[in-house]
């Protein structure tokens, strides 16, 4: 076994390979950018060494630094993670050159799996079935828009050696076809340093399920279940889980073997992921296999209690894989959502920025029997394991030059419902301020009926949220809970107050019963009468509320039990009450004495500032092209300038007809949230 390896990554992934190499007993090494020098990947490992600027192209990805980190530290062998170099067959051969060993596929399986192009073919010779589509390489923008008309619109444009949603587009018209062509380009050089581009048709209404395979160098190969993967967002994954509610074991058993016959035919040796798209009578279709590790393998390990870390390591070290076909066992349910550094609000924009405050669930194991994620017997009611896997801290920053992603929050339970469940309360108790991020939208899609039905496919997202996420709209029992807690904490806050400014002593009550609770248009009259063990909360309409809880002034969460049921609020002071979040709503919550709430009513609603005729920077990033000149008419839908932001071109367009009257940027200028970048008349 080694004794020291070099992880060839950053952030989260960096992190995970760490904790498993430590439990082994094996020494890490970190690799680090200038501006990654205080990341926690760098903190965490034993040793760390600098290889460049902050630009993944001048640091992550540049083969020639790596190696000379590998001799720096004396590693003998590199963990690649997943993106930069983990599906560069380069890389291996010169770790290979080296004789270091790659925690990976050999690099023939890389060749011909790892390239999207290569695999498809070798799919199509083994009589897989694959989506219809164009596997030569296409020279420009012209030869895509005509390879696009020949496939039939609508079509996918992907970048050869992509993944995690980089370099990826669909297009439903030449238009969109030749913009998307050069903006896949260019991501899929800067992101992969490969810029080649293959075209396949667009299947509406699909699935995304992938399956794990595990193999080693003596022949051995094993499929681990399947992970469904169709909620997604410009072809990112944003919630995964195992197994995939749509399967039947049938299905499941033909996707696996076929995925491991596969594997076995190109000598693959490590962990890896065939994906396919499933339809609604559950034909699948062969798309890609992922050479590495995937970002959702937790979900994995949580239902089969398999290290696929530590599996990489020791079939690296050339050990025969020590579990069958036969030990495989999908226990339970695990679910997986990405927290990412996007705002919601604002389309998803990227967010960068200090974490000001950043306190995740605290992680759990299910119990005493749950033994390496099996249950030992019958597992106990009610129970469930939190797993957040992150790479980041309370006042670290969020970087313009990496993936959005902050961390992945996983939870374990006997049943679907049990692990949907525990990851509402998970994500109700995720704390995290100083940036923008899809916490919100996450609990959304949580309490969806679609998801929670299980019948959702990779158009979820597109359907339900076409105008964007806007906020969530409690139902009216959430809104009386709320009411009736925050009546309860904002009781408690009073009576601070009054006796730190004396107004109240251990012989004399100030603070007064009745109050008016203001909420999302809605409003509550209701009297609190308070004990020892909390507050009954009446209504106006007779209803009444029993709220129980610990919250002191100043806490930013507050855990209560409102009529013996739990509530997880996330707390913020604003002038007469409270910001709360909870399942997904963000909430101004006004809690005010009968008097103050007669004369709030009177007062005029302030009006945002007109921005109409402005083009606002919506994310920090750098402006990469000015589509449009000073007096040139514009309309509706035009495309006027590109902004990249963490590795992704956004094109910018046109809301309405104009003339453009100033343009105050241009291409390479660096811009914050809300510059203005052009005006118009």
């Amino acid at each position: 076994m080694f004794n020291k390896i070099l992880i060839a990554n950053r952030g989260e992934i960096a992190c995970r390979v760490i904790k498993t190499a430590r439990k082994m007993g094996i020494g890490t090494i970190a690799i680090y950018s200038d501006a990654d020098r205080q990341a926690l990947h760098v903190e965490m490992a034993d040793e760390a060494v600098h290889i460049g600027p902050a630009p993944a192209n001048q640091s992550y990805i540049v083969i020639d630094k790596v190696m000379d980190a590998i001799r720096q530290s004396g590693a003998q062998a590199v963990h690649p993670g997943y993106g930069f170099l983990s599906e560069n067959a380069k890389f291996a051969e010169a770790l290979e050159a080296e004789g270091v060993a790659f925690v990976g596929p050999p690099k023939g399986a890389i060749e011909a799996m790892g390239d999207k192009i290569t695999s498809k073919k070798i799919a199509q010779e083994a009589d897989v079935s694959t989506v219809p589509g164009y596997m030569g390489l296409i020279e420009d923008a012209d030869d895509a828009v005509k390879i696009s008309n020949e496939v039939g619109y609508p079509v996918m444009i992907k970048a050869s050696a992509g993944g995690g949603g980089k370099g990826m587009r669909i297009a439903w018209n030449d238009e969109e076809a030749r913009e998307g062509f050069q903006s896949s380009k260019n991501e899929a050089a800067n992101s992969f340093g490969d810029d080649r581009i293959f075209i396949e048709k667009f299947v509406t209404q699909p699935r995304h399920i992938e399956i794990q395979v595990l193999c080693d160098s003596h022949g051995n190969g094993v499929y681990l279940g399947e992970r469904e993967c169709s909620i997604q967002r410009r072809n990112q994954k944003v919630v995964e889980e195992a197994p995939s509610p749509f399967l039947d074991e049938a299905t499941r058993r033909a996707m696996g073997e076929q995925s491991v016959a596969l594997a076995k035919a190109v000598g693959y040796a490590s962990a890896g992921t065939v994906e396919f798209i499933v339809d609604g009578d559950k034909n699948f279709y062969f798309l890609e296999m992922n050479t590495r590790l995937q970002v959702e393998h937790p979900v994995t390990e949580l239902i089969t209690g398999v290290d696929l870390v530590e599996q990489m390591i020791r079939v690296a070290a050339g050990e025969p894989l020590s579990i069958t076909q036969d030990d495989v066992t999908l226990t339970g349910w695990a679910i997986e959502n990405r927290l990412y550094a996007e705002d919601p609000y604002r389309g998803f924009l990227p967010s960068i920025g200090r974490l000001t405050r950043y306190r995740p669930p605290q992680e759990t194991a299910a119990g005493p029997m749950l033994i390496n994620g099996k249950w030992q017997g019958e597992a106990p009611e009610g129970a469930a394991a939190v797993r957040n896997d992150t790479g980041v801290y309370e006042g670290g920053e969020i970087s313009m030059y990496y993936d959005p992603m902050i961390a992945k929050l996983c939870t374990w339970a006997p049943t679907r419902d049990q692990a949907i469940e525990a990851m509402r309360v998970a994500l109700d108790s995720f704390e995290v301020e100083g940036i923008g991020h899809n916490l919100p939208f996450l609990s959304a899609v949580m309490d969806h009926p679609i998801f929670i039905s299980g019948d959702m496919t990779t158009a979820f997202i597109a359907e339900e949220y076409p105008d964007g996420f806007e906020g969530v709209e409690l139902p009216e029992a959430d809104l009386r809970r709320i009411a009736a807690s925050c009546a309860a904490m904002h009781r408690v806050a009073e009576i601070r107050r009054a006796r730190v400014s004396g107004r109240m002593d251990n012989h004399e009550r100030k603070v007064g019963t009745d109050w008016v609770v203001t909420l999302q248009d809605r409003e509550f009259e209701v009297t609190i009468e308070a004990d020892q063990n909390g507050s009954t909360v009446a209504f106006s309409d007779g209803g009444v509320l029993r709220v129980a809880s610990d919250w002191t002034p100043g806490n930013q969460l507050a855990v209560l039990d409102v009529d013996d049921s739990p509530l997880i609020l996330k707390v913020g002071k604003v002038s007469g009450g409270f910001r709360i979040r909870n399942r997904g709503a963000d909430l101004k919550v006004h809690v005010r004495t009968p008097r103050q709430a007669e004369l709030a009513r009177m007062m005029p609603d302030k009006l945002p500032p007109d921005t109409s005729k402005m083009l606002l920077c919506p994310m920090p990033g750098l402006i990469v092209k000015i589509n449009v000149e000073v007096g040139e008419e514009i309309q509706e839908g035009q495309a006027l300038c590109t902004v990249e932001a963490m590795k992704m071109e956004n094109i910018l367009r046109a809301e309405k007809k104009g003339v453009v009257t100033k343009i105050n940027a241009g291409s390479g200028d660096s811009l914050a949230v809300d510059d203005v970048i052009m005006e118009f008349e």
